[in-house]
């Protein structure tokens, strides 16, 4: 598979790995826009979003409770942090690999502007 992602999770591309279990692999983004910015992966290829099932619910549950996990061991829990998921080219998602944001360490904007998260 031609999966970046996959290639992280595989060993096969180097990543900075924050934790990873049967389930997820947690990595700093390369192209960090906060300073805390990591991605939070199944480690089972799924597309996007659109391809989960009911099946997956485990596997949805168990990547917000570790992104929660993560929030708190980088010491953000308190201040705040955002979770997002990208679904489609138009939304961002430029790695075809679900995947969820798991950014703060700074004051953010809401509403977010266009281009100001991809």
């Amino acid at each position: 598979m031609n999966c970046v992602f996959c290639q992280i999770i595989e060993g096969k591309l180097p990543a900075r790995l924050v934790y990873r279990d049967e389930l997820v692999t947690v990595f700093h983004d390369r192209a960090p826009i906060t300073p805390v910015h990591l991605l939070v992966v199944p480690n089972r290829h799924l597309e996007s979003l659109n391809q989960v099932q009911e099946a997956d619910r485990e596997l949805l549950g168990h990547m917000i409770l570790t992104a929660q996990q993560i929030a708190a061991q980088m010491g953000i829990q308190h201040s705040g942090y955002r979770l997002v998921i990208n679904t489609g080219r138009d939304a961002g998602q430029s790695v075809f690999h679900l995947h969820l944001h798991l950014i703060g360490g700074t004051r953010m904007a809401f509403p977010l502007q266009p281009g100001e998260f991809s």
